[in-house]
């Protein structure tokens, strides 16, 4: 009887030791796999070790661009991050990973996120798809598409963290806010957006509507929408939808130490400069995006207008932060000074 226990707790206890061994070689395998990507077959450096070898010779001006980008979101953080905290599966949702290439990407909507999620399915289709821009736009944002970061264990999540090339691409703040009013509140064919957030932002702030525009929800001034922003009572309920959310509250630039600070006023440029780094720049394009409906500088200081400087500034205080890591300066429209 005893030998028989005997003999059951030494299989126990060889099966539990064989896991383990498992687990760790798998976890070997994976780094060992991703330690040199691969492209059309061939070994190749990492992007990570791509950029940073790069820059030790004497940098071109689109290096020494980005390695100042770098810096001054360094030295922002420094001086208006008081505490860092740990990161949680929420914080990650939106860095996309492409462990072929050895990428994580935080996507920020209306900073052209549907293009860069396209070339993301390019990039992590093992060949499914070659030209981003024959991908419809709405199969860029079906979920199930493209990996996040969230999905991963800790283990999974830290090494890629510290391997892999993070970037990010960002925009001026009110000139992206005006993009997220006039794309969803201002198109007939948002009635999602306009039930979901249209019609609680009429209830909330305009005096006496009518039924039909709480029914609706589809006519709501930019005014309004900045009144349902800078309202306490609108954070309280819940998050702000990430399309108006500001950017560093979806990627936490802070905490996640992006390599490529992209910038959609340069967005061409910053976008070939990536493409060359990840080695597939003449393999895939990134696509043109239609400057006749663009929202610009210009087009931002005609919807700022007749909007009270109390709200104004209230407004700039909201989005502050990205003003400030990002390196933008106060538009010129504001009456805050």
């Amino acid at each position: 009887m005893r030998r028989g226990k005997v003999m059951v707790l030494a299989t126990c206890l060889g099966s539990f030791i064989l896991i383990i061994f498992y687990f760790q070689s798998s976890l070997s395998s994976d780094e060992d796999h991703f330690s040199v990507g691969h492209w059309n077959g061939k070994p190749r450096r990492s992007p990570l070790q791509a950029l940073y070898d790069s820059e030790q010779f004497e940098p071109s001006s689109v290096q020494a661009k980005h390695q100042k980008r770098r810096e001054l979101l360094a030295s922002a953080c420094k001086v208006y991050t008081r505490k860092r905290r740990v990161l949680t599966a929420d914080d990650l949702k939106h860095l996309i990973v492409d462990d072929a290439h050895g990428l994580l990407y935080c996507y920020v909507p209306k900073v052209a996120c549907t293009n860069w999620k396209r070339v993301m399915m390019v990039l992590t289709s093992q060949g499914k798809h070659k030209d981003p821009a024959l991908i419809p736009a709405n199969e860029a944002h079906i979920a199930t598409n493209l990996r996040t970061l969230s999905e991963f264990s800790t283990s999974e999540i830290n090494y890629r963290l510290r391997n892999y090339l993070k970037f990010i691409f960002v925009r001026e703040p009110f000139e992206r806010l005006v993009s997220a009013y006039r794309n969803k509140f201002t198109r007939t064919y948002n009635t999602a957006f306009h039930k979901r957030y249209g019609t609680k932002i009429i209830e909330r702030h305009r005096r006496d509507p009518s039924l039909e525009a709480l029914e609706h929800g589809d006519d709501v001034t930019f005014e309004e929408f900045l009144y349902y922003l800078v309202d306490p009572q609108t954070q309280r309920e819940e998050p702000f939808n990430e399309h108006w959310e500001r950017v560093h509250s979806l990627c936490h630039p802070c905490i996640v130490q992006y390599d490529i600070v992209g910038k959609y006023e340069t967005l061409e440029e910053d976008a070939n400069y990536l493409l060359q780094l990840i080695g597939v720049g003449d393999y895939i394009k990134f696509p043109s995006s239609s400057k006749t409906t663009r929202t610009t500088d210009g087009m931002a200081a005609e919807f700022f207008k007749g909007i009270q400087r109390f709200y104004q500034r209230r407004l700039f205080n909201l989005y502050k932060m990205d003003f400030l890591l990002f390196n933008y300066s106060i538009p010129h429209y504001l009456q805050i000074h």
